[in-house]
Parts: structure tokens; C-alpha cells; sequence
């Protein structure tokens, strides 16, 4: 007689005979977020690939995706693995940024790290180091000390992102030296390359790197409600990840900026690579105020960080691209002199801001672009119509501080050699506050701007200002990844295309373009836009220009708020603020500090509508922004503390407000208000809202 156990035995085998080949050899490891939302599932196949996935509220995010590497030396195909250890813990921790748009971030996730071993005889071992947040995902390389592997040149990262579907996505073509596009919005299946139209059209392309890839971050909207975005955190001593598609298997494969000689990392074992990131959330908002790429950074390495100080500043800048002055001497209308800058230091004392921005102060505009030299700027010579030393004693007998430019003209072999003079002439200088430029083809010759030799130029640049106690603004630099943690000097970057678009010959800044960049550019740190422009006919100085400003003033009022930096320009010239004081007002009072970020409405593309409470104090700013459509938003005040009573200073579009037909339209009212309060404000084509909420 066969017993009851004998049966179940006899019938479980007979089960997994029956099961396909490929189930027996895939070990299954799995992890979720510490809400449960997010689950990450790894596969070990029968060949040896090690394979992710990630699903949110069993919603597929990414589908089984290949991890790996090329090396060129020693020569090796990293791709097939055995798993020899699993290991989970989880971290739940909360930590103070120096500055930012919160006073407190939360770290929560749940770790697992794989330790792989190569099949084939090379030996060499791997780790991937995988976090699950409640908003996302970030995972990365880890080469251990091995008596295999020591020195060795990366010739590919195998990293994929394969998708479920053709998802709405918002793009921008890849390029290893410039990130200054708009973004395009198209379905997955219609990426392509950049066409000779666009690039007579755009002048901000410069070397487009082939068909169907793209830069990150890389932004998707699925038909089922669920937005994705793909990035990377914390990228030193690595080059810049673009992603190549392919658009049968809707698949994006990692591709590295590559070096002069085609190679793409040295490195040493001891070594990681940056964090490959995926956020996801049904909610816009929720991606808006996401830490996990700051999360997935180093702590501070700056002990003292009491003298980093947000700020606001003008800039004698925005003259030079209408044609008032020029950043060269040559010509007559040389800008960065001496009673001009007096003017901007006088401006700036009249209406509290902390300093002045001087470009074209130092010998060699007049040979600086486009001619591959090494020694056009020491960084330290003025010219001769620029006294440096009285307008220092003129600034700080009116509290304010003039700020540093350097720009390189994309010779950083010959900037490393200056720096060390350059941060000692500042310091002599009292001067406390840098932007750096990085225009033109690299020197090195053959090296690009997202390369690992410029990301490494980048790090030290911001570990040598931080030990002569200055703060850093980085233009034409690689995009940020949440360094602003680890280098709180490093307090904003351009790298994207900002409000000097504003003068382009043709495309220049579109109306949505601000309502996509803190989906995109904003999710890896502060961006220095330079927003705050108040005359949007772009003839002022010169009859001929046809540019024109695509926003009304109202909305350069509201990007003070939903671009965040906490080094902020007021970038439009003394005169034309002059006009509308009344408007001006706003700009003078909104911090560039915050305790609290709240996201009202949001939509890429569209709109967006957030609250940001003041460092330290209880008044919140409100900003709106729309896109070219007009579109009515409903200011729900909830956040405010109940029980208590605000003045609500609200600027807004005039009735008959347009970006194109009447953009200086707008309207300031003052409104008593409550945590019960809904505003309903409208807002015109292109347009935007500011309010203040002062707690009475």
C-alpha cells in the first residue's frame, strides 16, 4: 500500500520533470522597497547572465535586463556568471543638507549585493551593489582587490534597460560634449538622430554621436500612468553614460563616452562605478522630491562648511549676448570696466543682493575661441580698464561681493596649472565665489567634455575650491549626479540649455522647456538657469535681432522658484528692472534656501505648481508654470500651519497676458488667507504665477 506521503512525493517529481530546462538553471533572488511598491527580481539563466527587473505595484518597470562588461585589458567579456554570495541589510537613516530645497532627507532602502565570479578561466570577480527606495531603484559595479585583475581599460559597459512598451519619452540626442538641446517628446520607437535640418537650425549641436542614442537623464511616461526616469548618481572617475536604443527590443544598452583612443575607463581595482539609477512613481509630483540620487552619494567631505552661503547675485553677463557690451576689450564697448561694474555693485547694494558676476575682466577675449590654445588666460591679469583692487574696496564698503569668472575656452591642461594661483588671487581678492566655462573642443586634444579625464578635472576643481574656502558654478560641465552632497560648494552647474538660449538665432528657449527640466536636468542637482529676465524683445541695443523671450515676466518670476539654485542670478540688466519695480519686488524677497518643498500639480511638459517654505522662517513662495497653452491652476493653501492667517502677495498674468503678443502683462494683488484657502489663478500662454504667503 502507498502512503499519503509517497503520493505527494511521487507527484512532486513527476512536476519537475515536466518543467522546462530553462526554470531548473534560473536561481531567482528577489528584494522589494521598504513600502513593498518596488520589486526587484534577479535571475541567474542557464547560461550564466545575470539579469534584473524591476516592477512598481506589479506594474512592469524594466523587463529582464543584461549587466556586464568589455574589457580591452586584460582582454575579457564579462557576461557570464556564477553567483557565489547574496547578501541583504537595510538602512533607514535621516541626514542635514549644508543648503537645498529641504532641511532633512530621509535614507531608506533595502540593499542586496551579489558577489559574481566570471565562468570562463579569467578569474575575475565582480560585485553589483543593488538599493531599493520607495521611490526607485540604483545599482552599481564593484571591483574588488583580486590577484586577477588590477589595472584594466573598459572598453563597454553592458549595462540594459529593456522596457515593456513604447512609452511617451522625452529625450535629447546624445552628444559627447553638449547637453544644451531642448528636449524632444516622442514615443520610444521614434528616437532617431538628429537631422541636418535640426542641426542648421540649433547651434547648440555640436557632436552627435550617431542614430538612436540619447543622453540621460531619460524621462518616460507609460500608457498605463507610471512615470520612469533613468540616470545615474555619484559619477567620478568615469565617463558620462549615454544609452543606445534598440528599437525591436526596446532595449537601451550603456554607452561611455569614450577618450581620445577610443577607450573608455582606467581603472584600478579597488573600484565602483557610479549608481545607475531608476526612479518610478504613478504620480509626477512624487519624482519632483525624490533624494535618491543625492541619497546614493558620499556624505560631506567638507568638515566646516559654515562659510558656503547661498545667494543672489547680478551679473554683468546679459549685455554682452544683446549686444550692449562685449566680453573683449577690442572694439569700444568693453563691459567689465571699472565704472561699469560700479554701476551693477551700486544696483546690487540698493536692492540687497550679495554680489556681481564680472565677465570679460582678464586678458584674451579677444583670441579666446575656437583656436585651440593652451595659454589664452592666466586667470589673474586684469585689463588695464579694470581696477580689480577698488572695485573690492568699492564692493564691500557697500556689503557686497564681487564674483570670479573663469572661463577656460576648453583649455584645462592650462587652467590645472593656474589654479592654485587663480584661488590665491581670489582669496587676496576677497572673493569667495566662482563660475567656471569650459566653451570649445578640449585640451587635451581628443578628450571630450563627458569623458573620465574631464569628469576627474571636474572633482578636483571642486576639491581645490573647497580648500581655499570658495564656492563653485560650473558651466559647459557634465551633468550633475548628486556630487552637490558630497562637494556642498559645488553649488550649481548649467548643463542643460539655459536662459541665454534666450538669444538664439532661432529655437532658443520654447514654453515647455522649463516645465521638463525639473523632470530631467533638476533631478541630479541645482541648476544655474539664470532666470529673471524682465524685457522680452531682444532689440534693445541693436535694431536688427528678432529674438524674443518665450515666457511673460510673470513666469520669470515663478522659475525662481520651480528651477531651483541656490546660487540664483537675477540676470536682466539694472534698467529694465527699473521699470517694474513693483514686479521686481518678488525677486528681491524669494530665498534661494528652503526647509520644505511642496508639489502642488505637476505635469512634464505641461505645468508645474510648488511651495517652498523659507530657511528658518515662516513665509512660503509659490511658483506656477505653464507650457504654450494657457490653463487655470487651483492653489490648494493646505500646507500652511492651520489656525493661522497669511497676506498672500500674488503676481500673476494680466487677463491679457501672452508670451508673444503681450508678455509684460501681469497684475500684483494681496489677498488674506488661510490653511483652507484654494487660489484659483490662471495662467496665460507661456505664463506663470509668484505669490508670497507672509504669516501674519
Amino acid at each position: 500500500m502507498i502512503s499519503t506521503y509517497t503520493v505527494k512525493y511521487l507527484l512532486l517529481v513527476a512536476a519537475l520533470i515536466s518543467l522546462p530546462k530553462s526554470i531548473h538553471a534560473q536561481p531567482v533572488t528577489s528584494i522589494t522597497s521598504p513600502d513593498k511598491s518596488i520589486t526587484l527580481t534577479i535571475r541567474n539563466t542557464q547560461t550564466g547572465a545575470v539579469n534584473y527587473q524591476l516592477a512598481y505595484k506589479g506594474k512592469s518597470v524594466i523587463e529582464p535586463s543584461g549587466l556586464g562588461f568589455s574589457l580591452s585589458k586584460p582582454k575579457a567579456t564579462l557576461n557570464r556568471f556564477t553567483i557565489v554570495a547574496a547578501d541583504t541589510s537595510t538602512t533607514d537613516e535621516t541626514w542635514q543638507p549644508v543648503w537645498g530645497e529641504t532641511n532633512r532627507i530621509r535614507n531608506h532602502y533595502k540593499e542586496l549585493l551579489l558577489t559574481l565570479q566570471d565562468k570562463t578561466d579569467s578569474g575575475i570577480q565582480l560585485r553589483v551593489r543593488f538599493r531599493v527606495f520607495n521611490d526607485g531603484m540604483g545599482f552599481r559595479y564593484e571591483f574588488p582587490p583580486q590577484q586577477a585583475l588590477t589595472h584594466f581599460v573598459v572598453a563597454d559597459e553592458l549595462t540594459q534597460f529593456t522596457l515593456s512598451a513604447d512609452h511617451k519619452t522625452f529625450w535629447m540626442p546624445g552628444d559627447y560634449d553638449s547637453n544644451e538641446y531642448l528636449y524632444n517628446t516622442t514615443k520610444l520607437s521614434e528616437v532617431d538622430a538628429v537631422t541636418a535640418a535640426d542641426r542648421e537650425k540649433d547651434t547648440a549641436l555640436k557632436s552627435v554621436i550617431g542614430p538612436k542614442a540619447v543622453q540621460t537623464p531619460l524621462l518616460f511616461k507609460t500608457a498605463d500612468g507610471l512615470y520612469i526616469s533613468l540616470y545615474e548618481a555619484a559619477l567620478l572617475n568615469y565617463p558620462v553614460m549615454h544609452l543606445q536604443l534598440d528599437k525591436k527590443t526596446r532595449t537601451l544598452t550603456a554607452q561611455l563616452v569614450p577618450d581620445a583612443v577610443g577607450n573608455k575607463a582606467y581603472l584600478q581595482t579597488p573600484t565602483q562605478t557610479p549608481w545607475r539609477t531608476i526612479l518610478v512613481s504613478d504620480k509626477a509630483a512624487d519624482l519632483l522630491t525624490s533624494k535618491l540620487i543625492m541619497n546614493l552619494n558620499e556624505s560631506s567631505k567638507i568638515g566646516d562648511s559654515s562659510w558656503i552661503k547661498p545667494q543672489k547675485f547680478v551679473g554683468m553677463w546679459w549685455e554682452m549676448h544683446i549686444g550692449k557690451a562685449t566680453w573683449e576689450k577690442a572694439g569700444g564697448k568693453h563691459g567689465a570696466n571699472t565704472q561699469n561694474v560700479k554701476k551693477y555693485i551700486d544696483f546690487a547694494a540698493k536692492y540687497g543682493f550679495d554680489g556681481v558676476l564680472v565677465e570679460g575682466w582678464n586678458v584674451g577675449w579677444e583670441d579666446w575661441f575656437g583656436n585651440w590654445k593652451e595659454d589664452v588666460f592666466d586667470f589673474v591679469t586684469p585689463y588695464p580698464d579694470y581696477n580689480l583692487d577698488s572695485l573690492v574696496r568699492y564692493a564691500r564698503g557697500k556689503g557686497v561681493r564681487i564674483i570670479m569668472h573663469h572661463e577656460t575656452s576648453g583649455s584645462v591642461t592650462n587652467y590645472e596649472r593656474r589654479m592654485d594661483a587663480a584661488y590665491q588671487y581670489m582669496v587676496k581678492h576677497d572673493i569667495n565665489t566662482l563660475k567656471t566655462g569650459y566653451v570649445g573642443r578640449i585640451i587635451p586634444r581628443g578628450e571630450h567634455h563627458d569623458g573620465q579625464w574631464m569628469i576627474n578635472h571636474y572633482q578636483r576643481v571642486a576639491e581645490k575650491t573647497a580648500q581655499y574656502k570658495i564656492m563653485l558654478d560650473s558651466h559647459e560641465s557634465a551633468h550633475p549626479t548628486g556630487l552637490h552632497r558630497t562637494y556642498p560648494n559645488w553649488m550649481a552647474s548649467e548643463a542643460a540649455r539655459g536662459s541665454e538660449f534666450n538669444n538664439a538665432p532661432t529655437l532658443g528657449i520654447t514654453p515647455e522647456h522649463t516645465t521638463i527640466l525639473p523632470f530631467t536636468r533638476l533631478l541630479g542637482g541645482p541648476m544655474d538657469f539664470t532666470p529673471g529676465l524682465f524685457r522680452f524683445r531682444l532689440n534693445q541695443f541693436d535694431s536688427t535681432r528678432t529674438q524674443q523671450v518665450r515666457t511673460t515676466l510673470a513666469k520669470q518670476l515663478a522659475l525662481y522658484v520651480t528651477l531651483y539654485s541656490p546660487l540664483q542670478m537675477v540676470a536682466d540688466l539694472p534698467e529694465n528692472y527699473e521699470k517694474h519695480v513693483d514686479a521686481f519686488q518678488f525677486i528681491r524677497d524669494v530665498p534661494v534656501d528652503w526647509d520644505d518643498t511642496k508639489i502642488l500639480a505637476a505635469e512634464p511638459g505641461d505645468y508645474i505648481l510648488m511651495a517652498r517654505k523659507e530657511k528658518g522662517k515662516n513665509s512660503w513662495f509659490v511658483g506656477g508654470i505653464t507650457d504654450e497653452n494657457s490653463r487655470d491652476l487651483s492653489v490648494n493653501l493646505n500646507f500652511l500651519d492651520p489656525g493661522s492667517s497669511y497676506e498672500a502677495v500674488i503676481y500673476r498674468d494680466a487677463a491679457d497676458a501672452d508670451w508673444d503678443k503681450n508678455p509684460e502683462a501681469y497684475t500684483i494683488e494681496r489677498k488674506k488667507v488661510t490653511a483652507k484657502t484654494n487660489l484659483s489663478i490662471h495662467l496665460a500662454k507661456g505664463g506663470g504665477c509668484a505669490i508670497q504667503l507672509i504669516k501674519k
